[in-house]
């Protein structure tokens, strides 16, 4: 159970993150953060020593989270299903969790960055899929770099329009990329050539049927 100095802390974390979530860093200022979060000036400074460190403290809960939602995809499950397990979380806490979107714009620091944590998820996006995909055809470095295009798009687009980060998009263009990673996941070079002869052996029997 909470004592009344970490709701008080929580409290006031959660009032940055829901005004740079919802408006710009320059909105999470004095005022408005004791004004959302129903404490004095002096509450907010018995606990942080300025914005920037409260700002700081919304970036860590945030890249805490993010982290989780990594471990969580990567950890069960199909390994060629990881990346689309994490792209839908991402972008599911991005539409619904003003911590991750507020703590998405900031550095480590508590600034506008950089590096942000955008950078940061980005990278570990990169290293994830790389880790997991070591043998794969193509590269894995190939694979993750794709991965990491289509979670920085997803992120950037999803700011101007939401429907971007709802589920049913980022499993239909996963339905498009899924097959690099399942023949990567099943054997590399070995599993392209085993898929590359399973669609000669298709092609004749349907040869087959053309000349019947």
């Amino acid at each position: 159970m909470q004592t009344r100095s970490e709701q008080t802390r929580q409290a006031l974390v959660r009032a940055a993150a829901e005004l740079i979530a919802n408006g710009r860093l320059a909105d999470a200022g004095l005022v408005n953060i004791c004004r959302r979060a129903g404490v004095s000036r002096g509450a907010l400074y018995h606990h942080f020593s300025s914005i920037a460190e409260l700002n700081a403290a919304v970036y860590e809960q945030a890249h805490e989270r993010v982290v989780a939602l990594m471990d969580e995809a990567f950890g069960g499950g199909p390994v060629e299903d990881a990346p689309e397990r994490l792209l839908i979380a991402f972008c599911e806490a991005l539409r619904t969790e003003e911590l991750v979107r507020a703590g998405i714009q900031l550095a480590v620091d508590g600034s506008a960055g950089p590096p942000r944590l955008r950078d940061d998820v980005l990278t570990l996006v990169r290293g994830r899929v790389a880790d997991t995909h070591r043998d794969a055809v193509p590269a894995p470095e190939d694979l993750a770099d794709l991965a990491v295009v289509v979670a920085a798009g997803l992120e950037t687009l999803g700011h101007t329009d939401a429907e971007w980060w709802d589920a049913r998009t980022s499993k239909r263009l996963w339905a498009l990329l899924r097959p690099l990673f399942s023949v990567a996941a099943v054997g590399g070079a070995g599993a392209v050539g085993a898929v590359g002869a399973a669609g000669t052996e298709g092609a004749g029997r349907r040869g087959e049927g053309e000349r019947v």
